[in-house]
């Protein structure tokens, strides 16, 4: 077990790790308001697809507890309406809309109920997505550690640990269950800018972990694969169409396309929750386009000139031809990802 969570549920509060912060200092939010959840999605204090998933479930159970009308057709509206504001705190990962949709079954459900029973059931279930995270994400790992074997140099973009999640991890968790079953590799992890995720986060993780990790320029990663240093690239989702096609931190395109070059197999780990059956490939995915000053910037600290231009792509999307196989709960699925895909398609 290690030592830390992302996110969990307490006393009506939602309790969650100050990821901004990291690795200077970990510090936890104690949040009532699920504005304050909002503000924290919005400003990265909590990142991550699965985690941005829990984070709204628990901010929309929040609002529930907020509301002071015990008359089932105004609690009904004013809950939309909290969903509604909890959903646009950031476009492209899929899962916080998972989330807020489940929420939002819930309390249609159970709309017969006296409200404060009904506020009680809603935040059950963020607490029960949030233990289903980490049951997912166990999973998961334990299908995609079959890939790792003794003496793998193997090469991860941003950050997919428990940090990432609601406790465990995607792509880093792969990782840490093959560690846990004795079997001992290395880590390039890419620094990840412009807000340096893998030097932050993932770095920090891995030391917590007992991982060997070498911290690299993001640069860096052509040379690698050029000199036969990469044996393999694992890295997360934060959104994948109906074809495979995949929403990842910008530099995860480049990463597919070097890996292809260089004949260095190329995994995507991520639930199934990250699966936007309702698109049918990547051109339709919204990539989220945040503030020039992530790049002017180095925690806080000015690196270009004053007045300079900055096009800050959050992520990129990277075709599923590149892609050599996407690990989930389910196993580790191979192309052709439309027909991989199908049985997991939701009915109806």
């Amino acid at each position: 077990m290690v030592p830390y969570c992302s996110i969990c549920w307490a006393e009506d509060k939602v309790r969650l790790l100050d990821q901004r912060r990291l690795p200077r200092e970990e510090l936890y939010l104690e949040i009532t308001d699920y504005r304050e959840v909002i503000e924290a999605i919005k400003t990265l204090a909590i990142r991550g697809a699965p985690a941005i998933g829990v984070a709204a479930a628990m901010a929309a159970a929040l609002g529930a507890l907020e509301i002071k009308s015990e008359d089932q057709k105004e609690f009904q509206t004013r809950f939309l309406e909290i969903c509604r504001e909890i959903a646009g705190a950031r476009p492209t990962a899929v899962n916080l809309f998972w989330a807020l949709d489940r929420m939002q079954l819930v309390a249609q459900a159970h709309a017969a109920e006296p409200v404060p029973a009904l506020k009680q059931r809603l935040v059950h279930e963020a607490q029960i997505i949030l233990k289903e995270d980490e049951k997912v994400c166990r999973h998961l790992a334990r299908e995609g550690q079959a890939l790792i074997h003794d003496g793998l140099k193997v090469l991860t973009h941003c950050n997919t640990g428990a940090l990432a999640t609601g406790a465990y991890g995607t792509a880093l968790g792969v990782l840490r269950a093959a560690w846990e079953a004795g079997k001992r590799f290395s880590v390039w992890v890419d620094e990840t800018r412009p807000l340096l995720q893998g030097a932050r986060l993932t770095a920090w993780e891995l030391g917590k972990l007992g991982i060997p990790y070498t911290l690299i320029p993001d640069g860096a990663a052509a040379s690698l694969m050029q000199q036969r240093r990469v044996d393999l690239v694992i890295l997360g989702a934060d959104r994948i169409a109906a074809n495979g096609d995949t929403a990842n931190k910008i530099g995860t395109y480049s990463l597919a396309v070097l890996a292809r070059w260089h004949e260095v197999p190329f995994y995507v780990a991520a639930p199934l929750s990250t699966v936007d059956f309702a698109i049918p490939d990547g051109s339709q995915i919204p990539v989220e386009e945040r503030a020039g000053e992530e790049v002017t910037h180095i925690l806080g600290q000015p690196v270009a000139p004053g007045g300079a231009a900055a096009l800050n792509l959050a992520f990129d999307v990277t075709p599923h031809d590149l892609i050599s196989g996407i690990i989930t709960e389910k196993g580790v699925l191979a192309p052709p990802f439309n027909s991989s895909l199908k049985p997991f398609r939701p009915k109806g």
